[in-house]
């Protein structure tokens, strides 16, 4: 072996290693930066979840955990029908953007992998990356204003009274 590959050999497996941690449960994420739980997370549109946070911790609740209380809330049909389209919307987009996101992942690792680093393209798809982020999280924010805008004062009281029961 060349003396590059012998020295380059310890950081691929470092970074091998780190991507695909104990809590992976032994499975491989077929994109190496990602862990097992990330991409599968990414791929079913269950990612980012915190994204929401400024919009809940200011009384804009996401829309499935609202249909959770449909009955001691006392939802409406039309309440109902316009929560489950906002709250499939964003799956929606959690998948879409979930796997650009991860197609972007895997052409940064290959670019840095297979050294065809430039900088314009290292640019080009590290603000693509964070032009997915800014997409997701107005998603997550559009559905909690939807959701807001959706629910009565008095739903409001209810849904935060039931919310810190848990």
């Amino acid at each position: 072996m060349s003396k590059k590959i012998v020295a380059f050999l310890p950081i691929l497996l470092a970074t091998t290693t780190y991507a695909q941690s104990a809590a992976d449960t032994g499975k491989r994420s077929p994109v190496r930066t990602l862990t097992y739980q990330q991409y599968q997370a990414l791929l079913k549109g269950e990612a980012n979840e915190d994204m929401a946070r400024v919009a809940e911790m200011n009384h804009y609740p996401l829309p499935e955990k609202v249909l959770k209380y449909k009955y001691e809330l006392d939802l409406s049909p039309i309440q109902v029908k316009k929560l489950t389209e906002a709250k499939d919307y964003l799956h929606r987009r959690r998948l879409q953007i979930g796997g650009s996101i991860i197609d972007t992942e895997h052409m940064l690792d290959s670019m840095f992998r297979y050294n065809k680093v430039q900088d314009g393209n290292l640019i080009f798809y590290t603000n693509r990356y964070g032009l997915y982020q800014g997409e997701l999280k107005n998603a997550f924010l559009q559905a909690c204003l939807s959701t807001r805008n959706l629910l009565s004062q008095q739903q409001m009281k209810k849904y935060e009274s039931l919310e810190k029961r848990k």
